[in-house]
């Protein structure tokens, strides 16, 4: 039998191949990927409740559920009632101080902690007739000292926040509901920012009606202010984040501030490369958007907004910079809120999962209440 010779060269050319190859296949497995579920999970809920139903028993129901599953904290992303009181349809409360007694009782009956940030009906709007006519600025300092008196959260098992405590906002000194109001420096206590498992989140105090500057009593200084120091908080957040390394950042605030022209039924339109508002009202979120937009280039890492407001449960890129092109590292969550046209139906809440070691870090689903469910 005649042996056959091998031929060494083309062997050495296949080893060498494979040699080149091998590296790049290592390098490919070590990066990071989103193959792992989460390393923990997180609540997100908000614009809620909105009428007796909702009260009892759509968020009582909606706890039970939260509770039931192993959360590291939760956060309500503002709008403890509807727009409207008692006159509203259907009927919710007025800005009396049991509307917040009855928000913070809600937050301190979930197991994890739980955190706030205020919402436009909690206190802006509060200087409607149809919610008692209130001076808007003098129950927002109510609600500072109902929910954010201490550094910790509320909850069965409090977490300490960092507090933004640089007298940067405005305080509420005396004045009617639609008047002039006097006013005095305070702190943003209502800011917020903590770090889990190396990943950062952060509360800011944006709001619907324009942020202010719209609706039954705007003020237009208490606007510039708060808005500042929003920027200020955010801007100092991401300076943090990038020191500590942090994987990811989840800023959460209330008010839809509309990213570009696609929704006119639930947001501001506004100019997606510029971020000015085109829809001829006033607009209170340009600067903080953009501060927003080139914190988030400038982190280069996953950033997710969590807003409530128009009550849309969506997951979105709608952020682009300002030639036009989309911010990959930008997801915007917004969670279910109110919707009265379905009872309790939408008294649900968005899970986040969250894993810092994998390539998006978040991922986010929709947690439908089994008792809340309605009939079609």
């Amino acid at each position: 039998m005649k042996v056959k010779s091998f031929r060494w060269p083309a062997i050495v050319l296949i080893l060498g191949a494979l040699a080149l190859a091998i590296p790049a296949i290592a390098v490919a497995d070590n990066s990071p990927t989103n193959n792992k579920t989460f390393v923990y999970q997180v609540g997100l809920w908000g614009d809620l409740p909105y009428s007796a139903v909702q009260a009892n028993p759509g968020v009582p129901n909606l706890i039970a559920d939260m509770n039931s599953q192993d959360l590291a904290f939760s956060v309500h992303d503002g709008d403890l009632k509807a727009g409207n009181g008692t006159t509203g349809n259907p009927p919710s409360v007025n800005c009396d101080d049991a509307l917040y007694a009855n928000g913070l009782a809600f937050l301190n009956q979930l197991d994890a902690p739980a955190m706030f940030t205020p919402g436009d009906n909690d206190w802006t709007d509060c200087d409607r007739p149809s919610n008692g006519g209130f001076n808007s600025l003098e129950r927002l300092d109510h609600e500072r000292q109902v929910f954010f008196s201490t550094p910790a959260s509320a909850g069965k098992k409090p977490l300490e926040q960092d507090v933004q405590s640089t007298p940067s906002c405005l305080g509420y000194v005396s004045g009617p509901a639609t008047g002039p109001t006097v006013t005095k420096p305070v702190a943003c206590v209502e800011n917020r920012r903590w770090t889990v498992k190396n990943v950062t989140y952060v509360t800011v105090n944006v709001q619907g009606s324009c942020n202010n500057l719209c609706d039954t009593a705007p003020n237009a200084d208490e606007e510039a202010a708060r808005n500042a120091a929003d920027i200020a908080w955010l801007h100092d957040t991401f300076a943090q984040a990038k020191a500590d390394g942090s994987a990811a950042v989840m800023i959460i605030s209330q008010a839809d501030p509309g990213f570009d022209l696609s929704d006119p039924t639930r947001a501001p339109l506004r100019d997606p490369k510029t971020l000015a508002e085109t829809d001829g009202a006033p607009d209170g979120f340009q600067s903080f958007l953009q501060a927003v937009r080139d914190d988030t280039i400038a982190f280069g890492r996953p950033v997710a907004y969590v807003h409530g407001d128009s009550h849309y449960f969506r997951i979105d890129k709608p952020l682009l910079d300002s030639s036009g092109k989309r911010l990959e590292n930008f997801t915007r969550i917004e969670t279910f809120g109110d919707n009265a046209a379905n009872g309790l139906n939408d008294v649900h809440w968005v899970k986040a999962l969250v894993d810092p070691q994998s390539r998006d870090v978040f991922a986010f689903q929709p947690q439908i209440v089994p008792a809340n469910v309605v009939s079609h």
